[in-house]
């Protein structure tokens, strides 16, 4: 209750006030107030766009379109360039050849290692 009291004694008014809608126009009225400098007037005449012509209207999309045909290029060209997966024996007699040699599994595959070894990698569980 105090409080309200005191709020009341001191009346926070000091006088300054806005009229209303004062800084609705507030920007447009302070430039039309200041004098035009010789430098805004160059820069504006400057900052003219030229007219486009055709090429310059077109070019965006002629560049999103050579992006494209790009993009497109080098996946295809990578799909040539990958490995094929022709490691079946149906489509290669060669593999199919050797694979039913037993002379060549006997020193192919068994040849390079060593009984020993296998043992002790099995027993340790490696």
């Amino acid at each position: 209750m105090k409080q309200n009291d005191i709020l009341n004694k001191v009346d926070r008014r000091t006088g300054m006030t806005v009229p209303d809608g004062y800084f609705n126009d507030f920007a447009a009225r302070m430039a039309a107030s200041l004098p035009e400098q010789p430098w805004e007037r160059e820069q504006a005449e400057r900052q003219k766009p030229a007219p486009r012509n055709f090429w310059q209207t077109v070019r965006p999309y002629v560049y999103m379109a050579a992006m494209f045909a790009g993009v497109w290029l080098m996946m295809n060209l990578f799909d040539h360039i990958r490995p094929s997966n022709n490691l079946s024996i149906d489509s290669n007699p060669v593999l199919a050849e050797a694979l039913s040699n037993d002379t060549f599994i006997d020193e192919y595959f068994l040849g390079q290692s060593d009984t020993d070894e296998l043992v002790d990698e099995i027993w340790n569980g490696n």
